[in-house]
């Protein structure tokens, strides 16, 4: 131990002979600190819980806004894409065609959102309690996932009406629902850090999330991209993660693997930058925040 430890501890009234935990960073700017992460992940799950039971809090229909939401967006895109415009849906109903694509949108916008305030809308936390900052951007993309497995239940509704019967696919739902979580982790980690210096963030993302969507596959299929365009249009992580899900869930022809893998790259490249920005942010978060 070493003297200015013990110390420290003689002039806090502590026994010198007690051994002391210090608190460093770490060095490195790629290192997760997973096992600090899961050390302290009885914090993650009540951080997912309040904000849960916050979201509901005093509402007259409760978890029936998770109904909802996905439902009015299909409504709205039936009758301007589907009934006004004509887009064709791969054969497919197009009622179940969009719904399928805005299950997982709705959870990654949401994740999104959550994450990107997760650092400014704990701030009281940031600046008196010592745990690694990475669980509130964290904690902000997973607690839709809750909200998401209560809206498929209405995706499973619809494939009853319809008469699609889930095929063997369906085994890889869970990769493409945890791609949707990485794609969120990748940009929200991003934005979180970058919303404690810039408050301009918080104006900025809703107007991203919006046109995000019609950059992505949600109201139309892949099939309406030309072909000499749609690499490029893949470097949109969200085009690998709606194709897929809608291949598991509806057993659709196979999608281009090789633009879901294109899809799978970003997120992770993005995940990578993001988590060094983050860390190298992460000591001015109490003094700015």
């Amino acid at each position: 131990m070493s003297r200015a430890v013990v110390e420290t501890q003689r002039s806090l009234g502590g026994d010198p002979n007690e051994p002391a935990v210090q608190i460093k960073p770490r060095k490195g700017w790629l290192h997760l600190d997973l096992g600090i992460i899961w050390s302290y992940r009885e914090l993650l799950y009540f951080l997912v819980w309040r904000d849960l039971k916050v979201r509901y809090r005093q509402t007259a229909i409760g978890a029936g806004w998770v109904l909802l939401q996905p439902l009015l967006t299909m409504v709205l895109l039936t009758v301007v894409f589907g009934k006004l415009a004509k887009v064709p849906s791969d054969g497919l109903p197009y009622p179940i065609f969009s719904l399928a694509a805005l299950l997982p949108w709705t959870m990654f916008s949401n994740s999104l959102s959550r994450g990107s305030e997760s650092i400014v809308g704990n701030a009281n936390l940031v600046t008196k309690v010592y745990f690694p900052r990475l669980i509130l951007p964290l904690s902000g993309v997973l607690s839709p996932l809750v909200d998401f497995a209560v809206a498929f239940v209405v995706l499973i509704g619809m494939m009853i009406w319809y008469g699609i019967a889930p095929q063997a696919n369906i085994v890889t739902l869970p990769l493409f629902v945890l791609l949707s979580v990485l794609t969120a982790l990748s940009v929200g980690v991003w934005l979180s850090a970058l919303n404690v210096r810039y408050r301009d963030v918080r104006h900025t993302v809703p107007f991203l999330v919006q046109i995000w969507m019609f950059a992505s596959p949600v109201a139309y299929p892949l099939s309406l991209v030309p072909e000499k365009w749609r690499f490029l249009y893949s470097l949109n992580p969200m085009v690998g993660v709606i194709e897929g899900f809608r291949w598991a869930v509806l057993g659709q022809a196979s999608p281009d693997f090789l633009l879901i893998s294109v899809s799978v790259g970003v997120s992770l490249g993005l995940l990578a930058g993001g988590v060094i920005y983050f860390k190298r942010m992460e000591s001015k978060f109490a003094d700015e925040v």
